[in-house]
């Protein structure tokens, strides 16, 4: 394992905004993983930081990182075993060179395989559990275990293994032939076009309510554009928030509460959070 102190966390994040934490650790094998949760408190997985935001002021955390594992296995015909730390758009690769298909409407999202199967991450309909077969997690009594698909349960944008704060180590897929490139293109030009993808965000960011869409709510609202210091509700994606490059946390919270308190009076709808804020213990 690699540990580094007193790490500045501002650019683990999409977002660009962190303090300083304790320790940063990469792990380079799965079974450090138990000497980590045996040594040291308030641990805290991390993946690409595409959907975390995280707190600005000193953090008593000692953050993981799991990126040092990111190895991909062909166990058989179709079926193909990924470590949680690669990025996802790598494993898309890989199954365009070996003719898989499965998960192409996911093209594009720009987080780990771990990160994504952590709360089944998903887009344009589909789900990364989709195409699971087997999970590979350390659970809470510092044990490796493997579940295959039907022993997890998981839902829209959750899973046991969030709940339950397992680190998830690989993932094992089974995906069917006809990689569809086209698709692929398609996707990826529509999140070019409809995202801000030009500025710092940690992608959608709240979940859709039942039977609606958070970003149609936002926008009938009138919050496209609102400001809170350099925190913004984008104007091409309202479901999106900004960074203009000066940003705090306080800012992005802010920003945050009043979104969901408009949308509260004026639709009696209550959104959650699709990414994750993590604050200091002071907050």
């Amino acid at each position: 394992m690699i540990v580094l102190e007193n790490h500045s966390m501002k650019d683990h994040s999409n977002m660009k905004v962190g303090g300083v934490a304790t320790r940063f650790i990469y792990i380079e094998d799965k079974n450090e993983l138990k000497e980590i949760f045996e040594t040291y408190d308030n641990i805290f997985l991390i993946g690409n930081g595409t959907n975390t935001l995280i707190d600005d002021t000193s953090l008593d955390i000692t953050f993981v990182s799991l990126k040092k594992l990111d190895k991909i296995e062909e166990i058989s015909e179709g079926i193909v075993k990924v470590e949680a730390g690669i990025d996802f758009n790598k494993l898309i690769s890989y199954m365009n060179l070996h003719n898989y298909s499965g998960l192409e409407n996911l093209a594009g999202i720009p987080g780990s395989v771990g990160g994504l199967v952590y709360m089944n991450g998903g887009a344009y309909g589909s789900e990364i559990f989709d195409c699971i077969k087997e999970v590979e997690i350390f659970d809470e009594n510092h044990q490796i275990r493997t579940f295959t698909k039907d022993e997890v349960g998981f839902s829209y944008r959750n899973t046991e293994i969030q709940e339950k704060k397992w680190v998830i180590i690989s993932a094992t897929f089974e995906f069917k032939r006809g990689f569809d490139l086209k698709k692929v293109i398609e996707i990826q030009a529509l999140r070019e076009s409809k995202q801000p993808l030009d500025r710092p965000n940690l992608g959608s960011t709240f979940k859709n309510p039942t039977g609606d869409f958070s970003a149609r709510l936002i926008s009938e609202a009138g919050l496209k554009g609102m400001k809170v210091g350099g925190a913004q509700v984008s104007t091409k994606h309202p479901n999106f928030i900004v960074n203009d490059g000066t940003a705090t946390f306080e800012d992005i919270l802010e920003i945050l509460a009043k979104v969901k308190s408009s949308i509260k009076e004026l639709y009696g709808i209550q959104l959650e959070e699709e990414i994750i804020i993590l604050k200091s213990k002071g907050r």
